[in-house]
């Protein structure tokens, strides 16, 4: 189910609509490297429902917060830093968890 969100379904102007932009500006996060949507063998951008949360995201940190692309960019490195970081320390507890029931 969690491999569905990055399946590539949407094309650009589909994928705009659903966020309430303009093409041109997809086109502008992806050169800016805010997201990198997959290409179909014909070279076309398909976003997945991951790409339109994280645009969606973008959208609401520039518009409706005022964050110029540099900030968005800090705040987005940032998110998926500390997601790794829970990632990890889900990981870290189960394993002292498997270990402590190991050692009783």
């Amino acid at each position: 189910m969690n491999e569905e969100r990055y399946r590539p379904r949407y094309v650009i102007h589909v994928a705009a609509e659903l966020i309430g932009v303009k093409t041109h500006t997809l086109r502008y996060y992806e050169r800016s490297g805010l997201v990198k949507p997959q290409r179909s063998s014909g070279n076309i951008r398909l976003y997945s429902e991951s790409d339109i949360e994280t645009l969606r995201r973008v959208r609401s940190l520039m518009e409706d917060l005022g964050v110029n692309l540099a900030g968005v960019e800090v705040i987005t490195n940032m998110l998926l830093k500390m997601n790794d970081l829970i990632k990890e320390n889900e990981k870290l507890r189960a394993q002292l968890t498997r270990l402590q029931e190991g050692n009783l």
